[in-house]
């Protein structure tokens, strides 16, 4: 089930500490205990925030389980070395997940705006290496940016957008830079984990195109400026 609204969710989170600490105080229970491996919320916290927000995807249910398997080691329920062992094929189930269900999340992000993604848009990868894309004086309708243990610089600054347009991302320990025209707006939706996106652009130009960047980030980062 989905909650409408963050401030509903946050709201429920912070009921549950707060009952948490309330019981530590009357001697219910010994709340230090629970608070063997914290840090572990870090991953949780905003995974468990995405899932309840947008369902199940690829990315934020990965870094669930991966911030679930580290709680458990704290608590010396499962052993460190596992949690180790089971990092890279996790890893390896994420990146498959995301190339297979990437059409249809894609539509699912963008199914309430006025946007079509272009099927026939270019798709550009950059596996243990990298890749400059420059489209001068062109009409650009989308592309798809695959960076994995690679880099990615996108420049469009002198590209023509007819319409509004679908950028799609995957960075896993890797990076990408997109350059866009300085007359377009940008929106992004994506969850980083151990990652970040940065988008410099304000989105001041009414009635001028907008660039959707739909991001799955994961031990990387994207810059959009």
């Amino acid at each position: 089930m989905k909650l409408k609204s963050n401030q509903s969710l946050w709201g429920v989170i912070l009921i549950l500490f707060g009952i948490g600490f309330a019981g530590n105080a009357l001697d219910f229970w010994r709340f230090s205990i629970f608070f063997h491996g914290w840090w572990t919320l870090f991953i949780i916290v905003p995974c468990a925030v995405s899932i309840a927000q947008k369902g199940f995807e690829a990315l934020p249910t990965a870094g669930l389980i991966i911030g679930i398997l580290f709680l458990l080691s704290s608590w010396d329920i499962l052993p460190r070395s596992a949690v180790f062992k089971l990092f890279f094929p996790i890893v390896l189930v994420l990146i498959g997940l995301s190339i297979l269900f990437k059409d249809s999340a894609y539509k699912k992000h963008f199914k309430d705006t006025n946007t079509t993604y272009h099927s026939d848009s270019p798709e550009y990868n950059a596996i243990f290496g990298s890749q400059k894309i420059t489209c001068n004086n062109e009409v650009f309708t989308g592309a798809t940016l695959n960076s994995i243990f690679g880099g990615i610089d996108m420049d469009i600054r002198t590209a023509y957008l007819q319409e509004d347009i679908v950028v799609n991302c995957t960075t896993v320990f890797g990076g990408v830079d997109i350059r866009v025209p300085a007359n377009v707006n940008v929106q992004v939706s994506g969850v980083p984990i151990f990652g970040g996106i940065n988008n410099r652009i304000k989105n001041r130009n009414a009635g001028a195109p907008t660039i959707f960047v739909n991001a799955t980030c994961l031990f990387g980062g994207i810059d959009i400026k």
